[in-house]
């Protein structure tokens, strides 16, 4: 589990610790607040981790299918909402899509930077929205930032 919030997804990183440090926090999470981290609910959680590209829920259904957890599109959704109102997985609006947390088990605003050409996704640190404007009480905040990642400004160029 990263602490310094340095955007997760572009730079190299040993991404088999990356998975099993989420999957490691993510069940010691589901055990303390006594959730049911079921196999199908794991599973969904690892094939979200295999890459840092968000998937779209029937992406996610097609792979469970395959491996006989299920076929029928509430399987998925399920899993899905689960690991993103648990703060397990995260929803990108602008995809229609589902990415894992790269900051699971810490409170945080996340913001994402997806880039146009490889599909790729990294999660920051969003602004720290402004609180109490006109007494206004902030509760969500989504943040989506397209362009090109560092690998593929270097191919265009």
């Amino acid at each position: 589990m990263k602490n310094d919030r340095t955007p997760i997804g572009f730079q190299s990183h040993d991404h088999a610790s990356c998975i099993a440090s989420a999957l490691d926090v993510a069940q010691a999470e589901c055990a303390a607040r006594r959730l049911q981290f079921t196999p199908v609910r794991r599973r969904v959680l690892e094939i979200l981790l295999e890459s840092h590209v968000a998937l779209g829920a029937y992406d996610v259904l097609d792979r469970l299918a395959a491996e006989g957890l299920g076929s029928k599109p509430p399987v998925a959704y399920r899993a899905l909402n689960f690991l993103v109102e648990n703060g397990f997985a995260h929803r990108i609006e602008r995809l229609n899509a589902f990415i894992a947390c790269g900051h699971p088990g810490e409170a945080h605003a996340p913001a994402f930077l997806i880039c146009r050409a490889c599909g790729q996704v990294a999660e920051a640190e969003a602004p720290s929205p402004i609180e109490g404007a006109a007494g206004f009480a902030v509760e969500t905040t989504v943040v989506e930032a397209e362009g090109l990642c560092p690998a593929c400004q270097v191919a265009a160029a």
